[in-house]
């Protein structure tokens, strides 16, 4: 008999609680624990005690809103999370993306589409407790460093602070390093959705890790803009 895998934690943080509770019935038969919190200081305060894969984050919460508890949880947190916008307006968008969310859902969503939107942020920052072994390979740029199976990423012997999706994405340009990445095929890569016009969220997570590399986009040490096509990753490598 073929053992029955462990559910998977998740933390939805929504006052709505009518909203909460359907999302627990539909995702705790494809295998997911879910915990609710329907405020912000309460959200943070269990993603902080818990051992949760992802978190579901609404914005609009009265006193304490998804921004500000995003923003304080990306001071001590790496972990997926995915903000729920009541209208999937573009502004919600790139301001929770530019503090660190690694996905947003409008609250018209399908089940099927959070699930798949789950299982993708989910799957990006899949990383052994225990810490894989060193790779034989690792993704050199100068002094720019990337090692896919510990997941650590370091500029000049300076590890940096990526959530999973900035990573992921700096280790497709790396991958590809010298070549041009389109939007669309980035975006297909790491998020596992179709490039929309008016989606504007790589173009938010780029600028996030250039900040981070502490590169300028009119003189790029690492990732240079092509307009109208994507990025490139300057091979700088002796």
């Amino acid at each position: 008999m073929t053992p029955v895998p462990p559910a998977r934690p998740l933390l939805v943080v929504d006052d709505d609680r009518k909203l909460c509770g359907l999302i627990r019935d539909y995702l705790l038969p494809h295998g997911w624990q879910v915990d609710m919190r329907h405020n912000g200081p309460e959200g943070l305060e269990a993603v902080r005690g818990g051992k949760y894969e992802a978190v579901l984050l609404d914005v609009m919460m009265p006193g304490m809103d998804g921004f500000e508890v995003l923003r304080e949880l990306r001071k001590s947190s790496t972990i997926p999370v995915l903000m729920l916008t009541a209208m999937g307006e573009e502004a919600d968008r790139i301001v929770g993306l530019e503090l660190g969310a690694d996905d947003y859902l409008p609250k018209t969503f399908s089940s099927r589409e959070l699930l798949a939107r789950l299982r993708a942020v989910t799957r990006r920052s899949v990383v052994s407790e225990k810490g894989a072994a060193a790779s034989t390979k690792d993704l050199v740029c100068g002094a720019l460093i990337v090692n896919e199976e510990s997941h650590v990423a370091t500029l000049a012997g300076e590890a940096l602070d990526l959530t999973a999706l900035e990573f992921a994405i700096l280790t497709s340009l790396l991958k590809a390093k010298g070549r041009v990445k389109t939007r669309e095929s980035l975006l297909e890569e790491v998020s596992d959705r179709r490039f929309d016009v008016f989606d504007r969220s790589i173009d938010v997570h780029v600028s996030q890790l250039r900040r981070k590399l502490g590169d300028d986009a009119k003189q790029p040490r690492f990732i240079r803009t092509i307009r109208g096509v994507g990025y490139k990753l300057e091979d700088t490598t002796p």
